[in-house]
């Protein structure tokens, strides 16, 4: 038996509902009230809440990974431009999220940070696009193998929203 997810078309209404991307909104939304929290204790703006929101959400989903790298990786390679070339990139891909999401809390080399969050958003966004135009039917490994949350444009905006705030925060640190 082959345990490689496999590639299909998008069943017809798989996605279609909010339900689907509970797991994610969830997420999103305490990483965001967490960010809040701190900064509410600690003072602080905008640049700060997003530091805060960064680094939770970038772990929280490197957690998720880590739980199964194995997993992760073989639904990552589905997709990914660089994973597909080199399997070895699913498996590193997690930590580099975990790194990012420890460099968001502890403020440590933040023009670094931002501009790697880009780049490896950025990435990620080439690799969704082409996965959503071959319409393809897998689970986004975003949430690692434990939640089962499809592949959409959600993930789309997901990567986007991440790589524009990363962004924004590189043009306001100069």
């Amino acid at each position: 038996m082959n345990d490689k997810p496999s590639y299909k078309k998008r069943e017809e209404n798989r996605g279609g509902e909010l339900k689907d991307y509970w797991p994610l909104f969830s997420l999103i939304m305490i990483a965001a009230l967490a960010g809040l929290a701190l900064v509410h204790a600690m003072g602080g703006g905008l640049m700060a809440w997003m530091h805060f929101f960064m680094g939770f959400f970038l772990c929280a989903f490197a957690m998720l990974k880590i739980f199964n790298l194995d997993g992760f990786s073989d639904g990552f390679a589905m997709y990914d431009i660089i994973a597909k070339r080199a399997r070895s990139y699913g498996y590193v891909y997690p930590f580099i999220e975990l790194a990012l999401g420890l460099g968001y809390l502890s403020f440590i080399a933040p023009p670094l940070v931002y501009a790697a969050t880009v780049i490896v958003m950025t990435v990620g966004t080439v690799g969704v696009i082409s996965a959503l135009r071959k319409g393809l039917d897998i689970n986004c490994p975003c949430m690692g193998s434990v939640l089962d949350v499809p592949l959409s444009t959600v993930t789309l905006t997901e990567d986007i929203g991440m790589g524009a705030m990363a962004l924004i925060m590189l043009f306001m640190a100069f």
